[in-house]
């Protein structure tokens, strides 16, 4: 039967390249790094040389993958948890913050991915860990953009200048991690930077999820 169905409906490229892959040898791909794009830095979490990790992310993006989701959402889990064991002494609260989408966008596709991924990262927290609080909400862009992959690298901070606001003030006692699904230039993760800076937050840490 599932051979007949694979014959009706064959399987995408990107699909057939995260079947192939077990949660555990996606995990065994994370190689951080601080990615000097950005002011400050952006951690990196992923290659998105590797064939799975594009492929998970395209996924993700475009298809609503929950194997996607899920297998992002556990490299982004253990991120927060090696940042819960460093960081957790100074600041009361860890505030996730996904990239939003414009209106048409989100309507077109049904959902966010950042925000999905963070959802399913934050699933396998126990009530100890909890500490972490997304907020999809408080940044919204203020107009549809062009998409980033469609232009050259000089015009993607053109693109992108002013595109986000944020809905109310931000507290300088917390922490704000502003996560994208790829890193390329920085210049969405700055303007976001910049937004929660306006808005009050000290204390912020731009997160790729890949570059």
């Amino acid at each position: 039967m599932i051979r007949w169905l694979n014959f009706l409906f064959p399987p995408r490229v990107d699909e057939l390249a995260l079947d192939a892959i077990s949660a555990d040898d996606f995990l065994s791909l994370v190689a951080p790094r601080l990615v000097p794009e950005t002011r400050p830095g952006t951690v990196a979490l992923l290659p998105f040389s590797e064939t799975a990790v594009r492929s998970a992310i395209h996924e993700a993006k475009y298809r609503g993958n929950e194997r996607a989701f899920r297998f992002l959402g556990s490299v982004l889990a253990d991120y927060l948890r090696d940042f819960d064991d460093e960081n957790y002494g100074f600041r009361p609260s860890v505030i996730i913050v996904p990239i939003p989408l414009g209106r048409e966008r989100r309507r077109e596709r049904g959902f966010n991915q950042i925000e999905e991924v963070a959802c399913f990262a934050l699933r396998g927290f126990d009530k100890t860990e909890r500490f972490f609080t997304l907020e999809p909400d408080l940044l919204i862009r203020t107009r549809e953009t062009i998409s980033q992959v469609s232009l050259p690298r000089e015009k993607r901070e053109e693109n992108m200048h002013g595109a986000f606001r944020a809905t109310r003030r931000a507290d300088s006692a917390h922490t704000y991690i502003v996560i994208d699904d790829v890193l390329t230039t920085g210049a969405t993760l700055q303007v976001a930077v910049d937004a929660l800076a306006s808005a009050g937050a000290t204390h912020i840490i731009p997160l790729a999820l890949a570059h």
